[in-house]
């Protein structure tokens, strides 16, 4: 049975006739309509919660700062004058946290579905050896706000590489991935989380501001903590993949999705976009 906040809600839509007043009972018609709005779509997300196994309803991240957080060297942020800073933690006092997934091997239709349904932000890092089978998975990703930047064409290291790899490997995939999604990434991820002052001033050189790197690694089974204290922090970023069920990855992406997501409502933060304050 539908709560009472519902019921009230469908009564009011069903009283409503066929024609709005213009004048007198406007206001109080559309007070009726939002409230049964309102209602109708906590119904909706509460259905979507349930059908995807979360443990709660998310929470839901607050609008983005109208001004970007600045990145001055501090604590989780190392910043070069001419650089793009790295940012270990986004300097925010909102609790939220920011999901991200690198490398782009496993496309599972099922996550994609959670995500959207559950309408859960994120940004993916994209490596275009393992993302090329299918940009047509990305897009959609990205045609329900989910942000698409750079982990270069085939995932080097990039310490070893001299300056024309860099540039190849770091531009060549600013430049595919605006082929692909028709938006130039402005952030890059390094793989494995290395970087050389080389690697910065050639991601800046093709349009990169930011290397967002990551305090939590998530698995469909477990959370890997970087801190002693193992709970998240406002501006924590989480680190994942898009991997297929495996030995070292114990489930789904879904399995994943719904992890991260419990594990951040249980302790009173939303999941916010990353492009949104960086």
């Amino acid at each position: 049975m539908a709560a009472p906040a519902v019921q009230a809600a469908r009564q009011a839509l069903a009283a409503m006739p066929a024609a709005r007043p213009q004048a007198a009972t406007g206001q109080e018609l559309n007070g009726r309509l939002s409230a049964a709005e309102h209602a109708l779509a906590l119904e909706q997300a509460l259905t979507a919660a349930r059908r995807w196994g979360l443990a709660a309803l998310p929470l839901r991240a607050p609008a983005p700062p109208a001004v970007k957080p600045e990145l001055v060297d501090g604590p989780g942020v190392k910043a070069t004058p001419g650089l793009p800073p790295v940012v270990q933690r986004v300097p925010t006092s909102d609790r939220v946290v920011f999901l991200t997934v690198d490398d782009g091997a496993e496309k599972d239709p099922q996550f994609a579905a959670m995500a959207a349904e559950l309408g859960v932000p994120m940004t993916v890092f994209l490596s275009d050896y393992l993302a090329r089978s299918d940009y047509g998975y990305f897009r959609a990703l990205q045609s329900h706000g989910v942000g698409i930047d750079n982990h270069t064409l085939t995932h080097p290291d990039l310490r070893r590489l001299d300056a024309d790899a860099l540039q190849r490997e770091i531009c060549g995939q600013q430049d595919r991935l605006q082929q692909e999604t028709g938006i130039r990434p402005r952030l890059f991820r390094p793989p494995y989380g290395e970087y050389t002052e080389a690697a910065l001033r050639t991601a800046a050189s093709c349009g990169v501001t930011a290397f967002p790197l990551w305090n939590e690694e998530a698995f469909p089974d477990h959370l890997e903590w970087r801190y002693a204290d193992q709970v998240f922090h406002p501006g924590d970023i989480v680190l994942t993949h898009f991997r297929a069920p495996a030995a070292g990855w114990k489930g789904t992406m879904a399995d994943m999705l719904r992890r991260v997501v419990d594990a951040a409502t249980a302790q009173g933060f939303a999941i916010a976009r990353l492009e949104d304050y960086l």
